[in-house]
């Protein structure tokens, strides 16, 4: 027997109907995930900072970093299915806190460093708002944005690795502007393709949103910090 058209279209209705509450679920246990995620991060940073600890520098501090990030990120994918996933990415996401260290005690040493950090956070979170605002309400595809955002990633990284090295204040100020603008247009991407069906674990979008926010953040911090930074 053949289902007639309307059998069909109710068939239809209900996978929709159920594909939309799998991606609801999905976005809703990310945005629940980055929010706890955070508490480690503040942790590590604060842990960093009050502890005063010691953090390599340079090109060789660069490449451990990049060495122990893609090493959590690796595990992360890897046990991304399981509690331990999620153990990862707050292990992971802990370490960047610990990372801030340099930045937020560089920051800190402004007489205004408080009020610089609190303007970047809010910031950070307005740029993720309407961001991912847009994402998931707008009817535009940005699934084509991809190779382009990586692309932008790839020559962020090759302008830190020279800056290195150069040290010149011109570099981080385009390096900063343009990481801001490339992260934020991450979020639309990363929040897209949950809300399009393109990313159906919610540990993986986790991941993926975080870096975008935790770029974001930093870069929003080290700009306010070359134009707002007061020594008085």
């Amino acid at each position: 027997m053949f289902p007639n058209s309307q059998s069909q279209g109710t068939v239809d209705l209900t996978k929709g109907a159920g594909s939309a509450v799998t991606r609801n679920k999905v976005l809703r246990n990310t945005y629940w995930l980055l929010a706890l995620s955070m508490i480690p991060t503040v942790l590590g940073a604060f842990i960093g900072v009050s502890m005063e600890l010691p953090m390599l520098s340079g090109g060789m501090g660069f490449i451990i970093f990049l060495a122990i990030a893609f090493g959590f990120m690796f595990a992360i994918e890897k046990t991304k299915h399981s509690a331990v996933g999620v153990a990862m990415l707050l292990g992971f996401t802990f370490f960047m806190g610990l990372m801030l260290t340099p930045l937020l005690r560089h920051t800190l040493g402004y007489s205004n460093g408080g009020s610089l950090i609190m303007t970047a956070f809010g910031g950070t979170a307005c740029v993720f708002a309407v961001m991912a605002s847009i994402a998931t309400t707008t009817k535009r595809d940005f699934s084509g944005m991809g190779s382009w955002l990586f692309a932008g990633v790839i020559v962020l990284l090759l302008a830190i690795v020279a800056n290195i090295f150069l040290q010149m204040s011109a570099i981080s100020i385009v390096v900063s502007v343009l990481a801001i603008g490339i992260f934020s247009a991450f979020i639309l991407y990363d929040v897209q393709r949950i809300v399009n069906g393109g990313e159906t674990n919610y540990i993986s979008a986790t991941l993926a949103i975080y870096l975008d926010v935790y770029n974001i953040f930093t870069s929003l911090l080290r700009l306010l910090g070359l134009a707002g930074g007061s020594d008085d």
